[in-house]
């Protein structure tokens, strides 16, 4: 063994102190000391991602498989039962790993985190580059949920609850729900809704005392713009949406701050963590080599 060596294995004797003690015990404690920092980290994700797959799980059995939010493109029981388990396989490759002193798993936890924000920071990259597309693909999507309002009542609640918190109906303008074969405004269409928007398009007043006009949205198709802007809300949903965004970029910011920063403490202390069980590996090899050969 190298001179070198020798001195950074004296190091870590003393400042591990107890740590270098015989007692399993002692070793133990000291070594949970940085893992339990993991483990504790790790609770609420596990307890997190339970609770994702139970909600996931409680959908897809409420809901059939055909009906659950057709028009999107992944059904959000699944996304919920997938992220949930692959939270909770994750969360406990680090739990377990910290209080078993196991450096596979460990590792595993630590790849498996750096990937996910590496993910994470990619996704948040290109969704900017390619700012326009992403549009597009919103686009198409909402577009979608308009042909399949009147198909499922989550899907139509949340149009509902979208367009009454935005203020804004359909996805470019009020027009685009001649998409919708209820709303469609044709001659030939059959439906009492011929040329009408959605209650929850409709200009709401603040005086409660009034009596609201649940059908409101009748005919608004049939109006043009400046006519219907009496009425309902003429301005799409999508620029809306880019409006909000753009007024809440610093609150978008702290969100994904909020979400990084647990990452990158869960890497570090699974790193470091790693690092103190080969320090404490060697050491109990070189203690036991130093017994053998106190002369070495």
């Amino acid at each position: 063994m190298t001179v070198a060596r020798k001195h950074k294995l004296s190091l870590i004797h003393m400042l591990m102190g107890p740590c270098t003690s015989r007692s399993p015990l002692l070793t133990q404690i000291c070594l949970l000391t940085g893992g339990n920092m993991i483990a504790v980290e790790q609770d609420s994700p596990q307890i997190i991602s339970l609770v994702m797959v139970g909600i996931g799980v409680y959908a897809r059995m409420m809901k059939h498989a055909e009906a659950a939010l057709a028009c999107l493109s992944v059904d959000p029981a699944v996304m919920l039962l997938v992220v949930g388990i692959l939270m909770f396989i994750i969360t406990f490759c680090g739990c377990v790993g910290s209080l078993r002193e196991n450096i596979c798993l460990l590792q595993t936890f630590c790849i498996c985190l750096t990937v996910i924000f590496l993910l994470q920071l990619i996704a948040g990259v290109l969704g900017f580059i390619f700012s326009d597309r992403a549009r597009n693909r919103v686009t198409e999507i909402i577009n979608n949920a308009i042909v399949h309002y009147r198909e499922d009542l989550d899907l139509q609640n949340l149009i509902d609850f979208g367009q009454k918190e935005f203020g804004c109906c359909g996805g470019v303008t009020y027009t685009d729900w001649s998409q919708n074969m209820y709303f469609k405004c044709e001659k030939d269409n059959p439906s009492r809704e011929r040329c009408s928007v959605p209650f929850s398009c409709c200009i709401m007043t603040k005086d409660k005392q009034v009596v609201i006009n649940t059908m409101c949205g009748h005919g608004m198709q049939e109006l043009e713009y400046v006519e219907a802007a009496d009425y309902i809300h003429t301005n799409g949903c999508i620029d809306k949406l880019v409006n909000w965004i753009h007024s809440n970029l610093f609150l978008l910011g702290g969100i994904a701050l909020g979400l990084a920063i647990p990452q990158l403490v869960g890497i570090l202390l699974s790193q470091i963590l790693i690092n103190q069980i080969k320090d404490q590996i060697e050491l109990q090899d070189y203690s036991r080599k130093h017994r053998s050969d106190p002369f070495s």
